[in-house]
């Protein structure tokens, strides 16, 4: 064989070991060869033969007889290398993956054996992991605060749904959260937190929260370093094991969790099989021009009656399910299917 080149090991990284490596590279620029066309005074005969038996059972080289001679020919590179290329890069991704878990683990175990009471996380991939892992990890209990938060996040509530929170509440875990009242305005997030009230989670709704947070078992949080930061910037967050600044935002969470009305969807849907089907056509569509935003004399002057009749109204529709603001009654109107799905006044 001829004298090894300065990047003869590359395809070694495939799995080729060198004598396949080098024997390959030649029968790519000489076709149809015989063993000893592919020599070196060097090289033993029988080392080459065997580099060209192990390339002919890998897929790498075909070997035809011509007469009395075999003859040798590379297959494609791309044909023959590349799923061993891409098996490669794979193996990598995942080899990376376990090494960025695996410093995760240290940086944890640092933590709880030298008592340092917060972490820094970067990237939204290890934030992302250690989300998931610490609710993994929960014992009884997972709480949370929501605000509206803008794309793109870390994680997004219908993938933590999908990935550990109906686990969670299959295992028996409480889970709570606090919402903000714009996720309620979108239809699509609507319909997940309707799903998880119904799942047995305990949903309360606030205006306005001042940052987003995880809470677990009360022994550590995650949150954002800065929930101003610019969403082009790589996120950064913070592991909040136990002390003081935790006993803190647990109170936090406890107050807005207290402060909020609570999103429940078992009586609505109750309400839906005993009556929604005979729910006034009058009120559906006070009720459809009051979930499009309009006012009540808006609404009054639309359908063509009295200010105070729309209020007394919606008055009796709140008593009836329970909603203390006109925004609850909206919310059990969606979820309770006493919207009309035609356009409001036709």
């Amino acid at each position: 064989m001829e004298p090894v080149s300065e990047d003869a090991s590359l395809l070694a990284l495939l799995g080729l070991d060198a004598e396949q490596d080098s024997v390959y590279r030649l029968l790519v620029d000489r076709p149809d060869s015989d063993p000893a066309a592919l020599g070196h005074p060097t090289a033993a005969p029988e080392m080459v033969l065997r580099a060209l038996t192990g390339l002919v059972e890998r897929g790498l080289a075909s070997a035809e007889r011509d007469g009395g001679a075999v003859r040798y020919r590379a297959a494609s590179p791309v044909l023959a290398l590349g799923p061993l290329l891409e098996s490669r890069r794979t193996s990598l991704h995942r080899v990376e993956h376990f090494v960025t878990e695996l410093a995760e683990r240290h940086r944890a175990a640092h933590t709880r054996t030298y008592g340092a009471p917060v972490e820094v996380l970067s990237g939204a991939a290890a934030i992302r992991r250690r989300l998931v892992a610490m609710q993994r990890e929960a014992r009884y209990e997972v709480r949370s605060l929501v605000p509206a938060m803008p794309a793109p996040a870390v994680i997004t509530f219908e993938d933590n749904l999908d990935e550990v929170e109906r686990d969670s509440m299959r295992r028996g875990l409480t889970v709570k959260s606090v919402v903000a009242r714009s996720w309620l305005e979108d239809a699509h997030a609507a319909h997940w937190l309707a799903e998880l009230a119904a799942d047995g989670q305990q949903i309360a709704v606030t205006d306005e929260l001042p940052i987003k947070l995880i809470i677990m078992d009360r022994e550590c949080a995650l949150l954002p370093l800065d929930p101003e930061r610019d969403e082009t910037e790589e996120p950064v967050a913070l592991v909040v094991h136990r002390s003081g600044l935790l006993t803190a935002l647990v109170s936090l969470f406890e107050q807005y969790f207290e402060r909020g009305w609570r999103l429940s969807t078992a009586a609505g849907r109750q309400r839906t099989a005993d009556g929604a089907g005979r729910l006034d056509p009058v009120d559906r569509q006070i009720l459809a021009l009051l979930h499009v935003g309009l006012t009540d004399s808006a609404i009054a002057r639309q359908l063509g009656m009295g200010h105070r009749t729309v209020q007394r109204r919606l008055h009796t529709l709140m008593e009836a399910v329970g909603a203390a603001t006109r925004f609850q009654l909206g919310w059990h109107a969606a979820v309770s299917g006493w919207l009309d799905p035609r356009p409001a006044g036709r």
